[in-house]
């Protein structure tokens, strides 16, 4: 893994309350949006699904997907976690979004892809290497912004 990025488990040692808010998430909401980079360093969003497995966040695309190519060309990645909308007309009831930012490494081997029990032959599996987290919810009346950076303390950030 290189300097600044951290596994998920290691994210979760990091900043263990921000890390339970974001694995609920994560595992409650089956389809995520992953932002790419294009081959002109345009941004790309494609829908996804995550995987929390052995300590690590995975994604996994069919071959030949737009958003393979881009992986491969720059891993430079973010996932956005949606949840549903707020019921009734109390905003801090709303879950929140989390939003992951990092690296996205393509695992191949054979061994390795079936001890993942993943995906079938011509399918693609990328290891996500985090440099950012941040749940973004509401409060009262105030929006609250935690957030990790891949090496230091969480932090919170609150706007009326």
């Amino acid at each position: 893994m290189m300097a600044g990025m951290a596994s998920w488990q290691e994210f979760e040692r990091q900043a263990p309350e921000l890390g339970e808010v974001a694995r609920r998430l994560v595992e409650a909401y089956r389809h995520k949006v992953l932002a790419t980079l294009r081959k002109d360093g345009s941004p790309r969003v494609s829908g996804t699904e995550t995987t929390l497995k052995n300590g690590e966040l995975w994604i996994g695309s069919m071959g030949g997907a737009v958003k393979v190519l881009d992986l491969r060309r720059d891993p430079r990645m973010a996932i956005h976690v949606t949840s549903r909308a707020p019921e009734g007309d109390d905003p801090s009831s709303w879950e929140g979004d989390v939003k992951l930012a990092g690296r996205a490494v393509e695992v191949t081997g054979a061994d390795l892809l079936a001890a993942l029990e993943e995906p079938e032959e011509g399918s693609h599996l990328f290891r996500i290497e985090l440099t950012e987290v941040a749940w973004t919810h509401v409060e009262g009346d105030e929006l609250v912004i935690d957030f990790w950076h891949e090496g230091s303390s969480p932090h919170q950030l609150r706007r009326h």
